[in-house]
């Protein structure tokens, strides 16, 4: 089993005032993971997130955040608004992997999931294995979901992972962003940036700064943060650069790609 978790900034324009597929993006993904697939029987879960669809409406009704119950109209627009611009993004996605034959099926978080503080405390994975043992691929994406504090919560495509991988244990955790992998500063605005090929502990970035934009699911300290902790339970997992063209389909295929291992082992 493979969970691919293909992030938002390689589907959407993140940085964008409106809400825009990068559809050649998404077209060559879905025809590097449909070359995989063919070529052996894998079983593949894909994670994708929520990008320039999801962030602007979650960020504007401060989800997450605690509120006074006179907003609890408000909020719950704000909520009803984010899951349906995620869910928009999803659809997207989907007709494009279903146009390369992939039968994938979307498997909302908020429709089975929920949270306490922020993380997630409940999740029945039946339908994820029920639908794998059929042959189909499961597709869920950076969400909206009902918190047990906080009465809403925005749940991140990388707290998805670490969910997944520890009640499903794959054998492959991949991450496709839009940089290489970890670096102690962002390779796009500093050409002095140093690559990490392995990561064990956060101390090793003393010197970090976020190597992506920060966003309302945390940036790569977030992802990081989710990875170490599979990597306490034995998962290994790797985050590489989804926009290279060929490599999704390299690290489907177990091949040789430059990105981060995230491991606890030396």
């Amino acid at each position: 089993m493979i969970i691919l978790k293909i992030g938002g900034s390689s589907l959407t324009n993140k940085d964008s005032s409106k809400s825009e597929v990068n559809s050649d993006s998404l077209k060559r993904i879905a025809l590097e993971i449909k070359s995989s697939l063919d070529n052996s029987a894998k079983e593949l879960i894909v994670v994708h997130g929520a990008g320039s669809f999801g962030h602007p409406p979650a960020k504007k009704y401060k989800i997450g955040e605690v509120f006074d119950k006179s907003e609890y109209p408000q909020k719950r627009i704000g909520f009803c608004e984010t899951q349906n611009a995620v869910k928009k993004l999803n659809m997207y996605v989907c007709e494009a992997f279903i146009e390369q034959g992939l039968p994938v099926v979307a498997i909302p978080a908020s429709s089975f999931m929920t949270a306490t503080n922020k993380r997630i405390t409940h999740g029945d994975l039946d339908s994820f294995n029920k639908y794998l043992e059929k042959g189909f691929i499961p597709v869920i994406y950076g969400d909206v979901v009902l918190d047990d504090e906080l009465e809403f919560c925005v749940i991140s495509g990388d707290q998805l992972i670490q969910y997944l991988a520890m009640n499903l244990n794959p054998n492959q955790v991949i991450l496709g962003t839009d940089v290489d992998g970890v670096y102690n500063k962002n390779p796009k605005t500093h050409d002095d940036a140093i690559f990490f090929d392995k990561l064990s502990s956060l101390e090793e970035l003393d010197a970090f700064e976020g190597t992506t934009n920060v966003d309302v699911t945390g940036g790569m300290i977030g992802k990081i943060k989710e990875l170490l902790y599979l990597a306490d339970l034995g998962i290994e997992s790797k985050i590489i650069n989804a926009e290279v063209e060929d490599n999704i389909f390299k690290v489907l295929e177990n091949e040789d790609v430059k990105g981060t291992v995230i491991s606890r082992g030396k």
